[in-house]
């Protein structure tokens, strides 16, 4: 799976990223100036192994510029950020399902299972809201209900491997 992020400053975007990613993802970092203006239709989740684990990546990316941010979520257990480009990402509490360091790339849709099935992996979960594909290797694709509008630009896009 390949996340391109447009970016003002991609070796920047590169290095604070190379700080959290691993290599279960090909990440790419292409350049615009193109303004951030709206929420970002995909978002990397990070995978936590302990509370204490949690915090200390909150910390990590807090001191690398990353700065805490309010999507509308409300009393969650996992922290909600912005990289010092202004993309959203999540640290998640620990979980089971998650054993790497990216735990889920996530992608907003109108109709999750539609867009789950579209990727041609098999679908693993879904219910009310969400829907879920495992491309192996690699993390959780994970598709998520928005009644958001289309979004005006797409600062950080999703590509992955036809399953055949």
């Amino acid at each position: 799976m390949e996340i391109t992020f447009e970016a003002a400053d991609p070796p920047a975007l590169a290095a604070f990223w190379s700080e959290f990613a691993g290599d279960e993802l090909e990440l790419t970092f292409v350049w615009s100036d193109a303004p951030k203006i709206e929420k970002n239709r995909v978002h990397i989740d990070l995978a936590s192994s302990s509370p204490e684990h949690q915090a200390d990546i909150v910390a990590r990316a807090l001191k690398l510029g990353a700065e805490l941010a309010d999507v509308g979520q409300t009393d969650v257990p996992w922290v909600v950020l912005r990289d010092p480009q202004g993309n959203e990402f999540c640290v998640l509490e620990p979980r089971h399902e998650y054993p790497g360091v990216i735990a889920a790339v996530v992608v907003d849709s109108r109709d999750p299972l539609a867009s789950a099935q579209a990727t041609g992996h098999p679908v693993v979960r879904s219910g009310d809201g969400f829907a879920s594909v495992r491309p192996e290797p690699g993390p959780w694709l994970e598709f998520v209900r928005t009644d958001d509008a289309e979004p005006i630009t797409n600062r950080v896009r999703v590509r992955w491997a036809d399953p055949a």
